[in-house]
């Protein structure tokens, strides 16, 4: 049926993607196990992709901590219309930081700021020179995307209650071990942080944290069932992690999973959680 000015567009966004230039040394996070991805990644290997899967456009996630990245990524939107958004990086660390974040809003394609804490040691985002950098992004309307791993959420759940009014997002779901043991507690922390109404979380990065090769779609279902149930359809977006992903499977595969469980939800729940959550959260 044609398209009539009375229906709503629904977009489909995939809300956590990354490109690069592949460097060994810069990129020594993608080990050896990881061959698959050590390569050059860029908007034309995932157009296609994006096609196929029925999406509209995406949003690209910083993996290296510098300026240059950010740059890097807000280049590719000049060239490539389907990257709706740019998480990047800034030193939030900085006594420079309302400088370099005021310097950044004028590029209506940024639209967060992300910092790799699942690699740094414990009592990092309780650093007063962190917490000065995230209280400096609501001034330029910046989300935040939270990158921990799972025994990183007590300190998470103290560092989101101290910014009431900052929008901040859970990467793939705090990368719980999935299919292995200690699943309740991620499940206590992670409806703990789903108790404050600014924090969303990414159904995303889930295929990564299983056993690569002999996962199946019912090992996510708890962990699905966890999230949905704390932060409800209105606070999720689906995310592909592409290319990390590659390590355990295809687009189509992660994809899957998701699309799967999401069977028993209404057709409008369904346009949250793919599209709709992501463009109102990232203003895009």
């Amino acid at each position: 049926m044609p398209e009539t000015s009375s229906q709503k567009l629904v977009s489909r966004i995939d809300s956590h993607q990354h490109f690069w230039k592949y460097n060994p040394i810069r990129d020594s996070w993608i080990t050896a196990d990881m061959k698959v991805i050590q390569r050059d990644f860029f908007p034309d290997d995932l157009a296609p992709l994006l096609k196929e899967n029925k999406f509209d456009g995406c949003i690209a996630v910083q993996t290296d901590q510098s300026e240059d990245e950010t740059n890097f990524l807000l280049d590719l939107t000049n060239q490539h219309t389907f990257i709706k958004g740019v998480v990047g990086w800034v030193d939030l660390r900085s006594a420079f930081v309302d400088d370099r974040l005021h310097h950044y809003s004028k590029q209506t394609k940024l639209k967060g700021i992300r910092h790799v804490v699942q690699a740094e040691p414990s009592g990092f985002m309780m650093q007063k020179e962190f917490l000065r950098g995230i209280k400096a992004l609501k001034k330029c309307n910046f989300t935040y995307d939270i990158l921990i791993k799972e025994h990183q959420l007590e300190e998470t759940i103290w560092f989101v209650n101290q910014f009431p009014d900052q929008k901040f997002v859970i990467d793939h779901i705090a990368k719980p071990r999935i299919g292995k043991e200690g699943r309740t507690i991620w499940e206590k922390n992670l409806a703990a942080i789903a108790s404050f109404e600014n924090v969303y979380c990414k159904l995303s990065g889930m295929v990564t944290e299983a056993d690569w090769m002999h996962y199946k779609p019912a090992d996510f279902t708890p962990y699905l069932d966890a999230v949905l149930s704390c932060f409800g359809t209105k606070r999720v977006m689906y995310g592909s992690d592409w290319p990390v992903c590659n390590v355990a499977g295809t687009y189509k595969n992660q994809l899957g999973i998701i699309e799967q469980y999401i069977t028993r939800f209404s057709d409008s729940e369904k346009h949250l959680i793919m599209g709709e959550n992501a463009v109102r959260f990232y203003n895009l």
